[in-house]
């Protein structure tokens, strides 16, 4: 395992979730954008997770993928496996002329399950290398 490694992930990750948190506050709230970041933000926790047990995760912003991997690593993985597939649709369609109807509440949410990944605590461990 190269902690150096690991730490930036987490740190991205990190940085991801607090820009969401940020513009959540925002008078004008990009929606889609917080929920874009909520996304990325799984993305380099699960990324983070799998450079911990020295696996190169393929470049890809498919949650439910890198979770699939985190899953054949450790079997709790399979608790946030719903909240994964919710953020999911997030990872890159946001980015494009709209797929999805995104209002505050798909936004609170995503926030929440941001919370509930980096709180779950094979990703909270890495938080405190």
């Amino acid at each position: 395992m190269n902690t150096e490694d690991v730490i930036e992930w987490i740190t991205i990750a990190e940085n991801d979730f607090y820009s969401a948190k940020i513009l959540n506050e925002a008078v004008r709230k990009p929606f889609e954008v917080i929920c874009y970041l909520c996304a990325q933000s799984v993305e380099k926790y699960l990324k983070g997770y799998l450079i911990y047990w020295d696996i190169i995760p393929q470049k890809t912003h498919n949650l439910l993928l890198l979770n699939g991997l985190c899953i054949e690593k450790e079997d709790s993985f399979i608790r946030i496996e719903t909240l994964c597939e919710f953020l999911n649709r997030y990872a890159n369609d946001v980015r494009y002329p709209h797929k999805y109807e995104i209002n505050e509440g798909h936004v609170d949410f995503a926030i929440e399950a941001v919370e509930k990944i980096r709180n779950f605590k094979p990703i909270s461990d890495l938080r405190d290398i």
